[in-house]
């Protein structure tokens, strides 16, 4: 099992370069980034967690800040999680990512979420009860502009015409019983176990990112199902757990779980707090 690691970065925080380099050389496998483009001050939407991060409006846009770590290192893999996919034009993102990806030398892992906070996505023209459909139209798109042949997609949210486009991911494509090929990075859907969340990971997702470990061991056998009922082969199935608060024993339940990255919860702080935590969690790498 893979671990990794992920923070609030913001414009307060250890630079991504530091970041990078730090994990890099201590044997972390990856670098995973959230996302959120703004706070709006009449946010009603309740914070999942409680009370709300002041670092959720001040983040670095991910997909900048991992240029920035790709460009230090060569071995960790470079994520979101999650990137807010119903924000985007999908036509320019499918765009950022693959030149992320290209740069990096095929180290991207997407990670997708469907967001939280209504008001942040209403700026952005998202209708909130149509966000899942927005992301699956969105996610479309991206997967027809990073196909080997030019390829079309019209959807309900977002439509692209046949193109040429390059660069493309270089992941190599992943089979769908009866659907075509899926094109692109890795990608991992994030959210709470369900049957709308799994069926859609089977259909155009590459595993799940849920946060935390509560009810994996019921929860997994379900997915694995729904996986295999879509035409999935089981070995393409990638579950990374995110914000962890490590201890032996847990990632030791994670494993024995089949889990095969366990993205571990930094501290929003300077590089003196944030490598001070790396050096306790250390003791759990392989």
């Amino acid at each position: 099992m893979r671990i990794s690691a992920t923070l609030y970065m913001t414009d307060g925080t250890i630079s991504p370069v530091r970041l990078a380099g730090e994990l890099e050389g201590r044997g972390f496998g990856g670098l995973y980034l959230p996302e959120h483009t703004h706070i709006p001050l009449s946010r009603e939407t309740p914070y999942p967690g409680g009370e709300l991060p002041p670092e959720c409006a001040r983040m670095l846009s991910p997909f900048v800040a991992l240029a920035q770590a790709a460009a230090v290192t060569q071995r960790i893999t470079l994520g979101t999680n999650i990137a807010l996919v119903a924000q985007h034009d999908p036509i320019d993102l499918a765009k950022q990512i693959a030149t992320l990806d290209h740069l990096s030398g095929g180290r991207v892992t997407l990670g997708v979420g469907y967001g939280w906070n209504r008001e942040e996505a209403a700026d952005h023209g998202v209708e909130w009860t149509r966000r899942r459909a927005v992301v699956r139209d969105g996610m479309a798109v991206m997967r027809a502009l990073w196909s080997d042949q030019p390829t079309a997609y019209e959807g309900e949210f977002a439509s692209v015409r046949a193109s040429e486009v390059h660069p493309k991911p270089l992941l190599a494509p992943r089979k769908r019983l009866g659907k075509g090929p899926l094109f692109g990075p890795r990608t991992l859907i994030g959210g709470a176990a369900g049957p709308g969340l799994f069926a859609h990971i089977a259909e155009y997702a590459d595993g799940w990112m849920p946060i935390g470990g509560s009810g994996l061991r019921e929860a997994l056998p379900v997915l694995r199902q729904v996986w295999a009922d879509a035409g999935r082969e089981p070995d393409d199935l990638y579950v990374a757990v995110t914000a962890v608060q490590p201890e032996a024993g847990k990632l030791a339940h994670y494993a024995e779980l089949g889990i095969d990255e366990a993205v571990v919860q930094l501290p929003p702080a300077g590089a003196a707090e944030v490598c001070a935590a790396l050096d306790a969690h250390q003791r759990h790498l392989r």
